[in-house]
């Protein structure tokens, strides 16, 4: 049976049926993956920004095990899916009854747009493919392990930065009083066209980041950001974000890493990611990973990640589809 599902009012019985299929699956896709925790599941399912609504569906089998979950997030034009069925129940249909009532959902909301992101070398890659979503965007995750830092090396280049910089580490998100820099510094890579769906958007204005910390603080999500500002303007020149989610506190995640154009040429990206590390060594004992993801044509990024030790994983494929057509091809009656 699938029904609608709202994780706010779950029961602690599904939550821990929800938390022991995500980590069938992760176990057998992502092996080398952390387990997820029950810390803060509830809230990672339900709090979303203002103005984005996510819809949940679960599978529930007779003995009341729930070997399937669903749910999209509608922001902005477009339905972002999240979707795992426990490895057991696979080839079974139960992917495509769930991924169903998702788009039927998409469609009666009226959005023409749908996109999902997909682990390469994981059995999701061939179910989407063969359902007609189109590949839009690659990305290669890159693993750190902290265990094989030199941190000699990288405490040496938390401090080199061009002259007329200064470096400054904020846990849990910026002050207010730089909220609005901080804005601007990411707003300047926006009109990047890399083919990226955004179905993980950033935010740009002031009001937007505030609601955005807000919302990865109630998900259990702490963020620290580093930020580089040029000291005769105060601007923010640089920043890097990187978020240790209370799901899977000993794997970090690296979110943007963006040095303003009219700033670059100074050290400043390794800077900021290798000050981030130092913080992280003393603020999260637990933490033994970070994880990061980049397109593979941004090299001077990968070459940054490449000298603080990052290995590259896994691909990662966003992958997108009409909902009218996709609707019909999962329900030709429709």
């Amino acid at each position: 049976m699938v029904r609608e599902w709202d994780p706010r009012t779950a029961s602690p019985a599904e939550i821990e049926s929800l938390l022991d299929t995500l980590n069938a699956v992760l176990a057998a896709d992502l092996p080398e993956d952390p387990p997820w925790q029950d810390s803060f599941l509830r809230e990672y399912q339900s709090e979303t920004m203002p103005g984005e609504r996510r819809i949940s569906w679960l599978a529930e089998d007779e003995s009341g095990r729930l070997p399937g979950h669903a749910n999209v997030l509608l922001l902005g034009d477009i339905g972002v899916v999240e979707l795992f069925v426990h490895p057991s129940m696979r080839r079974t249909g139960l992917a495509q009854t769930l991924l169903t009532k998702v788009v039927r959902r998409v469609y009666d909301e009226g959005f023409s747009a749908i996109g999902v992101e997909v682990v390469g070398g994981t059995p999701a890659v061939a179910f989407y493919e063969s359902l007609g979503f189109a590949r839009e965007y690659v990305e290669t995750r890159s693993v750190l392990k902290l265990s094989t830092v030199d941190w000699l090396a990288v405490g040496e280049t938390a401090g080199t930065i061009g002259d007329g910089y200064r470096v400054e580490y904020f846990p849990g998100g910026p002050p207010d009083e730089l909220i609005e820099g901080y804005a601007v510094a990411k707003a300047a890579v926006r009109d990047v066209d890399d083919g990226d769906l955004d179905l993980r958007p950033s935010s740009y204005d002031p009001e937007r980041l505030r609601d955005s910390l807000a919302c990865l603080h109630r998900r259990g999500m702490k963020p620290y950001i580093v930020l580089a500002i040029h000291e005769r303007t105060g601007a923010v020149a640089g920043l890097t974000e990187v978020v240790v989610p209370a799901q899977h506190p000993t794997r970090a995640d690296q979110y943007d890493t963006i040095v303003v154009p009219e700033h670059r040429g100074y050290g400043i990206d390794r800077a900021l990611k290798a000050r981030m590390l130092v913080e992280l060594r003393s603020a999260e004992p637990r933490l033994t990973e970070v994880q990061t993801w980049n397109a593979p044509d941004n090299e001077p990024m990968l070459k940054v990640n490449a000298e603080l030790g990052f290995m590259a994983d896994r691909e990662w494929y966003e992958y997108g589809a009409d909902v009218p057509d996709l609707l019909h091809r999962l329900d030709p009656k429709t």
